[in-house]
């Protein structure tokens, strides 16, 4: 089984990234983007001005704007960000190949369904292959040719080999699973959790606060994933701890960066204006909370950052409420 024309939906930052990966990788790359002026700029410049700054692409890379244009690809990668991806694959999938497996890329729990991008996608494409791609990987530094390694995730072991097998790079190492929802759950609550590293980070409240946020975060991470029926050891890899503690040390993450705002005294709205990227973990707090509800999960970590979101309390209430929490066993 081989790849030829890889179709990426969603030209921000990860999917312009992930674009620079495949071609590198020798492979055609179609990267769809909604702002005519991406297209514009990737075609004529070699340079996502919009998303990616800075940063010179692989020529071969060549920028639509419609799905349409998808057509041949044999292989999809779905960047689109999470609350959009439903709507994004809907619109695609009259132009799909058959067969062409779908690699979803995006990060979060949809807002309303409560569901993970897999279960979004079998019911937008309900005879397409999926695998899931996730781990430590920030935009700039792999679309720099900067080292990472990934968790590509698919329950058919020889598709999830030879997708592995199509984008993998010198620099750019995607290690197989079988374990779906471990790949997406970790990916989807970690955001969640950057967020509060960022406010501890803009409070001033230490690196020992920042470790144990970070720790007792991955402990709700797993606990929910391993309720909604993933395995504890999925957690343990690239897209659980490698991406949490990525996303949770730096400021270059787009949600630890909300957080830092928050905890620095700004409004959420402060906090997101200018930005021209998604933060992921805004609206999957919400989401995260109520799904952790309906499965009987304890998130506190999760729940403060969704109050704080929503205006139902302040950083320094919250903060205050998780430091009076019952002492309790760690196990």
């Amino acid at each position: 089984m081989t790849f030829k024309h890889v179709g990426v939906i969603g030209a921000g930052a990860w999917g312009t990234a992930l674009a620079q990966v495949c071609a590198r990788a020798g492979l055609q790359v179609t990267l769809q983007a909604r702002e005519p002026e991406v297209v514009t700029a990737v075609n004529e410049r070699h340079e996502n001005v919009v998303f990616l700054p800075g940063v010179g692409l692989e020529p071969g890379i060549t920028a639509v704007t419609e799905l349409a244009a998808l057509a041949a690809c044999d292989l999809i990668l779905a960047v689109a960000p999470a609350q959009h991806l439903r709507a994004a694959l809907a619109a695609f999938a009259p132009h799909r190949q058959a067969g062409a497996p779908i690699v979803l890329c995006a990060k979060g729990v949809e807002q309303g369904t409560l569901k993970l991008m897999t279960e979004v996608a079998a019911e937008a494409l309900p005879d397409a292959p999926i695998a899931v791609l996730s781990g430590p990987s920030f935009a700039g530094e792999v679309a720099r040719n900067l080292p990472a390694a990934v968790t590509l995730a698919c329950a058919d072991e020889a598709l999830g080999r030879a997708i592995a097998e199509a984008i993998a790079t010198p620099t750019f190492r995607p290690y197989t699973a079988s374990d779906l929802i471990g790949a997406e759950a970790g990916g989807a609550v970690k955001n969640v959790l950057a967020i509060a590293c960022g406010v501890v980070e803009g409070k001033g409240l230490g690196r020992n606060a920042h470790a144990s946020v970070i720790t007792r975060g991955f402990a709700e991470l797993t606990r929910l994933a391993v309720a909604l029926g993933a395995k504890p050891e999925t957690l343990s890899g690239l897209c659980g701890l490698g991406d949490l503690v990525l996303t949770c040390s730096s400021p270059q993450s787009r949600n630890m960066s909300v957080g830092l705002a928050l905890g620095q005294g700004l409004t959420l709205e402060q906090a997101l204006a200018g930005k021209v990227s998604v933060a992921e973990g805004v609206a999957s707090a919400p989401a995260v909370r109520a799904l952790a509800r309906k499965v009987g999960v304890e998130v506190p970590i999760c729940e403060a950052v969704a109050a704080i979101l929503a205006g139902e309390i302040g950083v320094d209430a919250a903060i205050a409420r998780l430091l009076s929490r019952p002492l309790k066993s760690e196990a």
